[in-house]
């Protein structure tokens, strides 16, 4: 079951930092029923799984290199799955538009209150869902809005430090952006084909996006965010 006290979260935080360091480039997930961090996929509507088909495998990777922590391997399941609850970190992307059924907002609902952390990421830079993503965080949560995330934010610097990151086809700065709850950021989207770079090395996005090793570091800051805040 994901933590109903903040505390929990904070304590296994301080227990991450402690261990956090570089490991062998070949660290990989484990099966080990008694790991400390797996990734939990939500298969959402035409957002599956052949949307960047491995990510979840290779976000699971990226943390498993970095840190002593045991990291298992990604579970998939839709939103409406009691499995959510025993996930503290779960993941989304895809290409598409995608419109959320009551019983997935209530699910998702309930988990983001209780200290649950989604990411989310567009796919090949596509607008269709990011677009949805925001839109649906809306009808999640009318009194709130999702943001963008200033390189002043922690999150920027939880394990790589990170000063500025660049669009390979627009000339601008690109921005995580986030969903805060009674003062904890519970919610990050990235929309320029974020898994597309940690992922897929961007063969399925040339010359667009964010470069592969930032998207990388971000990737890993973001799950090590999760788990120390």
């Amino acid at each position: 079951m994901i933590a109903a006290e903040k505390q929990m979260k904070s304590v296994f935080g301080s227990l991450l930092i402690v261990v956090l360091a570089a490991m062998p480039a070949t660290a990989q997930p484990t099966q080990d029923p008694q790991s400390s961090f797996f990734m939990g996929r939500i298969t959402v509507k035409s957002n599956r799984r052949t949307d960047c088909a491995g990510v979840g495998k290779n976000m699971a990777r990226l943390v498993a290199q970095v840190s002593t922590v045991p990291v298992d391997d990604e579970k998939q399941f839709p939103l409406t799955d009691d499995l959510l609850f025993e996930t503290p970190f779960v993941f989304m992307n895809g290409h598409h538009d995608f419109v959320l059924e009551e019983s997935e907002l209530a699910s998702l609902r309930v988990y983001l209150e209780h200290g649950g952390f989604l990411f989310s990421s567009g796919c090949c830079t596509n607008p269709a869902f990011p677009e949805a993503w925001r839109r649906e965080m809306g009808r999640l949560f009318p009194q709130v809005h999702v943001d963008k995330l200033p390189y002043e934010h922690p999150i920027y610097r939880t394990f790589y430090r990170i000063e500025r990151v660049r669009s390979r086809h627009r000339n601008v700065n690109v921005y995580l952006e986030g969903l805060y709850l009674d003062g904890w950021l519970v919610a990050v989207l990235c929309e320029d084909g974020l898994c597309c770079a940690f992922s897929a090395d961007n063969r399925c996005n040339p010359g667009r996006g964010i470069d592969t090793e930032t998207g990388k570091k971000l990737a890993v800051n973001v799950a090590v965010y999760a788990m120390t805040h």
